[in-house]
């Protein structure tokens, strides 16, 4: 390259000149010339703006251009011979050989002394500059200072904020003396300026601690009144307020305060009430606004630091200023009607409009304390101005509805000017007004503050009690809902609306302040009224109706969302009906809202504004029907279908919006799309938020858009998008109240929900982070179950806790069982993760893991909590033959594999397995039987618990069973049953039943088993089976013919139930050894019996088409309460099946049952889930709340225990006898008493249920325990 031109040179310069003093600072405070050389030339590693900086980026442009071509050649010179690739070690290889190339090439020499002689030359052209401009300056200064006089106080006082240009001279005693003499009021206006500019170039510290600051303090407060000097004092005040501690300054505060206040007193201000104006730069408003905002300015910043001073600093500054906004409420009066008399609040106002000073006294307990007290004693009168303001507001805006333009929005006029001087009367009272509400909603959020109303107001008989303000603030909100849209620079913020809006917001985030304030019936009568007042057919007396109904269901869904709002929708009558009648405000919300979605408000029109009024109600209803009580009380207006059908129509209606032609209207027609989806996916939201619950996600399924739900929410799932503004938890609790059901769970995998957990869970477990450079290694884990993959772990529990799911999942899914697997190839459904990581039964499968310990870990403990569920592990047991592949994983865990007899490798998986293989084959509740730990133990037998690779099981992990009494001498309800047998009258002998039966199970409840249980239940169920009153369903058409049973097949599920069951009740000493075939005798029968009673359907669904999915628990712990006797057993089953207690405690009697609608029975959602566990969940929420909220904040749910727990019988978590009560108790005292004894659990675990909460392990330890 060339030299560089003359006008390249003059750019370099300007560059570099430039760069010099972006990097000032950074030179000049090196101490060394040595050491600011060092800093140049390591800018770059110091500097995060060396790349940005001009000069750089010339120069590095200048060297692309030099070199670019170099670079390419000898780039494509060295890859053209060895062609390596650009990655690795060989990318850096190939970037040091051509960097050494270009170094040594003609060109880099040629450039390097190019640029080397231009820089000489700019850099010694800058220092002549530089030292041109020293001679000049220096020659300036000595003339500058020829020029000034000898007076010792030689700089003007600056009125910016920066003192750096600000220079002191130090003062004496006698010379403060002198000044505050020359301040006084008698001498001439020239010495006392003199004095003033003299004070303001002199130290502050020095002059508020000599002695005669007391004088001149006076002398200065006298000096404000002054046109010509008030601005200079105001000047030494402000610059004392920054420099003092607030023993001084407190001091100026409080003269400052007192000299504005006989101000007032002396000019007798006033404003004109209409429209006329009032100018603020009259001098004597001037100078008031201005001391005034000095004075604010040190409201808003003395928060910061008088906490470091004693109390009574800041209470003088607290009352000071009290004193001056409430001495002329006092003692001020009008000039004339058409006048009113200008008080300081009304400048405070106009400056601070938000009352921001008093937000940010009230913030603190240490001034609020204080704050609260004065107002109490002495200045409640500044309360009560506040309130009348805010009265006579509303009372103005009542007088005014009808006329078209609106004087209350004065603020709003000329906002978007910079500056303003001239404000109307209107205006003033205005920001009065908005001050006075802002101080109000303050107040109103604190106890103390409450306890200030009621207060007694002119021009109203009664005191204003805090219902009342509420109102008064509801009214203002309907007078006003909105500004005008046409203005863009104005803001909610200052509109009535928005103002009362904010305050009601506060309240609502308060228990205790909705609860004095918002839940009383006047304000749910208020809110309501227009809502009422439209649902007659009458015209509410609104200015804009959508906007304010809108604004309505805002503060409505606040309410809501709270348990004591809730409750006063749902159980208070606290709203006056059409006819008179009193009723339920969530009765009135939800026909309002249906109303609203059938179009049938003559007002409302297809807009927006509709769609916005509707949603918002909706939203209301929702805040309702997501909790269960609310959904009990919402059921029965169908809310969920008509939801459905105003999505079904809007969906087809935004297919068929029309395609922009050229030269339409385009905008219009996209618009109109976009405006179709927003309230298509509200409605969708909506009918999402229906799955909270149990009883909600049947209806949900019933409307058709499970699917379409689903995809939404993982949709907003993946996004990390909150639920609603209202929710405290996101969709994890949601995902597991679908994930429950059969159509839930299929509703998930065909939204990608499952495929993007199991992905997820593989990267994390096998894939690790990103692929980056490790520059530290990961620590090794310590626990079994990495932290990085609990919440994957978790979320799988959730997925495949219910044993539908597991079946809809799984069923006639067989594992893929490669003979070869790439590392690259990942897992994207369930059966893919169990072939990965559980069925880890080939060395292809051990290769294919990056951490086979830590994988294969992870899987065995996913899978021990699967077959915590009875009906998951017999289908993996069934498809898959787990058992027989765990007992040879361990058979080849042997020491010599090859001997006949090897001792065990105890390894983390050998533990596992082991743990995993008692829990599959030893029945029992908590006292039958006894699962290893998974943890080895200190000292010479690390793991004392035998393993084991054959069956039968080891005899330790199997305890004694409690003793059952087969004899029914001596027990009370032999006694009974035995002199009941003629009883005639029935009702009164099932009362006398169920009391004799109470009495024994608080006294003697052990007793209650065996042969004396047997009997009860026989006598029992036959004698309500024969009660016209007591017969739900109609009575069993079966005739049990033994030859066709036995033709009869049973699935391989069946069967491996029928031999668990025959397992447990040998264990108990309760079946013979010929039992198993009796079993399954009475499990032909029954089955037989329910195909008549099922209905035939064509789902999809896996669980909707064999018969019941999974081993029926009820009829096997019936056949071991009857001792093994099969004529007992299935006539009692076939008794209780005309019982309405069987829907609930009989799974598989009601499955797909004639008895039920259709609609419900081919939902493929069980009544013990819909009915039962929706129930638990209600009362969970009341009796046992922190419960409730465990499960909550877990993201798991009580119904799916619930569901578990009860599919099953409660078998493998309660003990034998127990799982007797269980049954007896809900026949005989009736199927709600199934929902008492879920609660009763929970209740009874709710210790270990908090603190498993807290580490994140509520599900497994549920589950597992």
């Amino acid at each position: 390259m060339s030299q560089l031109s003359s006008e390249d040179e003059a750019e370099l310069q300007s560059l570099l000149k430039q760069l010099l003093r972006s990097i000032n600072d950074r030179i000049s405070g090196a101490p060394s010339t040595e050491c600011a050389e060092e800093i140049l030339l390591h800018l770059e590693e110091t500097d995060k703006n060396f790349h940005n900086y001009e000069f750089v980026k010339y120069l590095r442009q200048y060297v692309e251009t030099s070199l670019g071509t170099v670079v390419e050649e000898e780039t494509k010179n060295l890859t053209r011979g060895d062609g390596q690739h650009a990655i690795g070690s060989g990318h850096d290889t190939l970037i040091h050989a051509v960097t050494r190339r270009t170094r040594d090439s003609s060109e880099y020499q040629q450039m390097m002394q190019t640029l080397k002689n231009t820089m000489i030359m700019v850099v010694e052209s800058l220092i002549n500059k530089f030292e041109e401009d020293q001679m000049r300056k220096e020659e300036m200064h000595r003339e500058k200072q020829h020029s000034q006089s000898n007076s010792q106080y030689t700089d003007n006082c600056s009125d910016s904020d920066s003192s750096f240009n600000q220079s002191y001279a130090f003062i004496r005693q006698e010379q403060l003396q002198a000044l505050a003499e020359k301040l006084d009021s008698s001498r001439p206006k020239e010495v006392r300026w003199e004095a003033l500019q003299a004070l303001c170039c002199a130290p502050p510290s020095d002059l508020l601690s000599c002695e005669s600051w007391s004088s001149l303090r006076r002398n200065l407060c006298a000096a404000l009144t002054d046109p010509d000097l008030s601005d200079n004092v105001l000047q030494f005040f402000a610059k004392s307020f920054s420099s003092s501690p607030l023993n001084v300054t407190r001091e100026i505060y409080t003269s400052l305060a007192k000299s504005v206040e006989s101000s007032f007193l002396s000019h007798k201000l006033s404003f004109p009430t209409g429209s006329a104006a009032v100018d603020i730069n009259r001098p004597e408003i001037s100078r008031l606004l201005k001391q005034i905002r000095l004075m604010n300015d040190f409201q808003k910043e003395v928060t910061t630091f008088w906490i470091r001073h004693p109390e009574k600093y800041m209470e003088e500054v607290i009352e000071s200023t009290f004193s001056l906004l409430s001495f002329h409420h006092e003692h001020g009066s009008a000039s004339s009607g058409s006048e009113k008399s200008l008080e300081p609040i009304h400048l405070l106002a106009l400056l601070d409009i938000k009352a921001t000073w008093f937000k940010k006294w009230m913030h603190g307990y240490y001034s609020r304390t204080v704050v609260l007290r004065l107002l109490e004693r002495k200045y409640k009168s500044l309360i009560t101005a506040a309130l009348q303001q805010c009265v006579h507001y509303s009372e103005s805006r009542e007088r005014l509805t009808n006329e078209t333009t609106d004087p209350g929005s004065a603020e709003q006029q000329n906002s978007g000017s910079a500056q303003r001087s001239v404000y109307t009367g209107k205006e003033l009272e205005y920001a009065l007004f908005v001050h006075s509400l802002c101080v109000l909603g303050k107040v109103l959020i604190y106890t103390n503050g409450r306890k200030l109303f009621p207060i007694k107001v002119k021009k109203r008989k009664d005191p204003v009690s805090l219902t009342d303000l509420v109102v008064i603030l509801i009214n203002i909100l309907y007078q006003h809902p909105k500004p005008p849209h046409g203005d863009p620079s104005h803001t909610d913020s200052l509109s009535p609306s928005g103002l009362a809006m904010e305050v009601l917001w506060m309240l609502c985030e308060r228990t205790e302040c909705a609860t004095e304030c918002l839940y009383q019936t006047p304000v749910i009568e208020t809110l309501l009224a227009p809502v009422l007042a439209l649902l007659n057919g009458q015209q509410a007396k609104l200015k804009s109706p959508a906007a304010t109904l809108t604004l309505i269901a805002d503060v409505l869904a606040r309410v809501a969302n709270t348990d004591r709002g809730l409750a006063l929708f749902l159980y208070e009558k606290n709203v006056v009906g059409a006819h008179g009648e009193r009723t339920f405000a969530a009765h009135v919300i939800v026909q309002f809202a249906l109303r609203l979605l059938e179009k049938e408000l003559s007002s409302q029109s297809e807009s927006d504004a509709s769609h916005a009024l509707c949603g918002a109600f909706i939203f209301v209803c929702r805040q309702i029907y997501n909790t269960c009580e609310g959904l009990q009380v919402l059921r029965p207006y169908g809310l969920h279908r008509a939801v459905a059908a105003a999505w079904k129509k809007t969906s087809s209606l935004s297919e068929r919006v029309p395609t922009p032609v050229p030269g339409a209207t385009a905008v219009t027609s996209t618009q109109e799309l976009q405006s179709m989806l927003v309230w298509e996916e509200t409605l969708l939201d909506s009918l999402l938020n229906f799955a909270a619950t149990p009883k909600g996600l049947l209806l949900l399924q019933q409307t058709g858009a499970i699917n379409e739900c689903v995809s939404y929410m993982f949709s907003r799932f993946t996004k990390k998008l909150q639920v609603s503004r209202c929710e405290k938890f996101g969709y994890g609790v949601m995902v597991t109240q679908v994930a429950a059901t059969a159509p839930g769970v299929v509703a998930l995998h065909s939204s990608g929900f499952i495929r993007a957990v199991v992905v997820e869970l593989w990267s994390v477990l096998e894939c690790g982070s990103e692929d980056v450079r490790v520059v530290r290694p990961k620590p090794t884990p310590m626990e079994p179950i990495d932290r990085s993959c609990l919440k994957s772990f978790l979320s799988l529990v959730n997925l495949l806790s219910s044993s539908q799911s597991v079946w809809e999942l799984l069923g006639r899914q067989p594992l893929a069982n490669k003979s070869e697997y790439t590392l690259r190839e990942m897992p994207t459904s369930i059966p893919d993760l169990i072939d990965r990581l559980i069925a880890v039964n080939s060395d292809a499968k051990i290769n294919s893991l990056f951490h086979y310990e830590q994988s294969h870990t992870f899987g065995l403990r996913l899978l021990s909590v699967l077959c915590c569920n009875l009906d998951s592990f017999l289908l993996l047991e069934s498809q898959f033959n787990i058992s027989s592949m765990l007992l040879q994983s361990q058979r080849e865990n042997v020491t010599e594999p090859d001997a006949s007899e090897g001792e065990f490798i105890i390894d983390s998986l050998s533990v596992e397995r082991n743990h995993v293989l008692v829990r599959v084959s030893a029945v029992g509740g908590p006292s039958e039987r006894k699962l290893p730990p998974r943890a080895l133990q200190e000292g010479e037998d690390p793991y004392p618990w035998p393993m084991f690779s054959h069956h039968p099981l080891p005899c330790c992990y199997t305890l004694d069973p409690s003793k059952i009494h087969q004899s029914s001498l001596d027990s009370e309800i032999s006694a009974f049953l035995a002199s009941s047998k003629d009883s005639k009258d029935e009702e009164s002998w099932m009362e006398m039943c169920r009391r004799q039966y109470c009495k024994v199970m608080s006294s003697k409840p052990n007793s209650l088993t065996g042969k004396v249980l047997a009997d009860l239940l026989e006598k029992v169920v036959a004698h309500l089976s024969n009660s016209a009153t007591e017969c739900f369903f109609s009575p069993a058409q079966y005739k049990a013919e033994e030859k066709t049973a036995k033709s009869a097949v049973l699935s391989s599920v069946e069967q491996l139930g029928i031999s668990t069951c025959f397992r447990y009740g040998s264990y108990l000493k309760l079946l013979k050894e010929d039992a198993v075939n009796e079993l399954t005798l009475l499990m032909k029968h029954i089955k037989i019996f329910l195909s008549t009673q099922r209905v035939k359907t064509s789902s999809q669904l896996i669980t909707q088409q064999d018969g019941y999915p999974g081993h029926d628990w009820l009829a096997s712990t019936v056949f071991l309460i009857m001792a093994g006797d099969v004529d007992r057993s299935l006539s009692l089953l076939l008794n209780l099946s005309s019982l309405l207690t069987s829907a609930f405690i009989w799974p598989a009697r009601i499955h797909a049952s004639v008895h039920v609608p259709l609609e419900v029975a081919v939902s493929g959602i069980p009544p013990v889930y819909w009915c039962t566990a929706h129930y638990v969940e209600m009362l969970l929420k009341a009796e046992v709340p922190l419960v409730h909220s465990a499960f909550r904040m877990s993201g798991f749910t009580p119904s799916q225990m619930c569901l578990h727990w009860l599919t099953q019988c409660f078998w493998n978590y309660l003990d034998w006898t127990e799982i007797c009560h269980y049954v007896s108790t809900c026949v005989l005292m009736g199927p709600d008493y199934q929902v008492y004894t879920c609660v009763a659990v929970f209740k009874h675990l709710q210790p270990d249920i908090l603190q498993r909460t807290q580490t994140q392990e509520l599900q497994v330890f549920l589950k597992v325990r």
